[in-house]
């Protein structure tokens, strides 16, 4: 596909690409999924304190595909039409079949996700995640594990699609911080295979 890009000069593939869906599809999932997914706020657990997660949440999947991470465990919602419809499309490019997809709802500026590796022990080794964003863009930044000075800034744009493969989850960390000007709200779903019964 065309205007794709490596956004990592090694150790990974993160391959964007920033208009994967058309202007009218990302609109349509982006009211659809307001609309018919079951957000929640959660806590999670940091440094040993209990704290509520800056965004909203939700964990779609196959049956028994449960997710644990930062303290709490996900159960999974049955799958819905449009999250469907998004995977079989972007499957198109995948390696993989995916049976899971945590989904973050960025309601305003101020919510965010802190730095860290998708490498949870039930993805497996070298895991495969594809990143899918509708709404008001919002600035990405990964940076290299071991040399913290290697960074790289880019904007998920609204019906973006960010293939994440290879070593990316061992090498390199990422995340949506803060926004000091006003922004709108952001859905993001980062499709996953879950490899164990939790």
């Amino acid at each position: 596909m065309k205007n794709a890009e490596n956004i990592l000069e090694k150790d990974g593939q993160a391959i964007f690409y920033p208009q994967f869906f058309s202007l009218p599809e990302s609109d349509h999932y982006f009211e659809t999924l307001m609309k018919e997914i079951e957000w929640k706020q959660e806590p999670i657990f940091i440094f040993g304190k209990s704290v509520m997660q800056p965004r909203l949440t939700a964990w779609y999947g196959d049956p028994d595909k449960s997710y644990q991470y930062s303290g709490i465990t996900m159960h999974p919602k049955n799958w819905t039409n449009a999250l469907l419809e998004i995977k079989q499309k972007i499957e198109t490019l995948s390696p993989v079949a995916f049976n899971s997809a945590l989904l973050n709802q960025y309601r305003h500026e101020k919510d965010s996700v802190g730095w860290h590796r998708d490498n949870e022990k039930s993805l497996g080794i070298n895991p495969v995640i594809g990143s899918v964003s509708f709404g008001a863009p919002r600035k990405f930044l990964f940076r290299y594990y071991a040399d913290k000075s290697i960074q790289h800034s880019f904007e998920l744009t609204h019906g973006s699609f960010l293939l994440m493969q290879g070593e990316t989850q061992n090498y390199w960390e990422h995340c949506i911080p803060k926004q000091n000007h006003k922004t709108g709200p952001r859905i993001n779903m980062t499709f996953r295979v879950i490899q164990e019964k939790i």
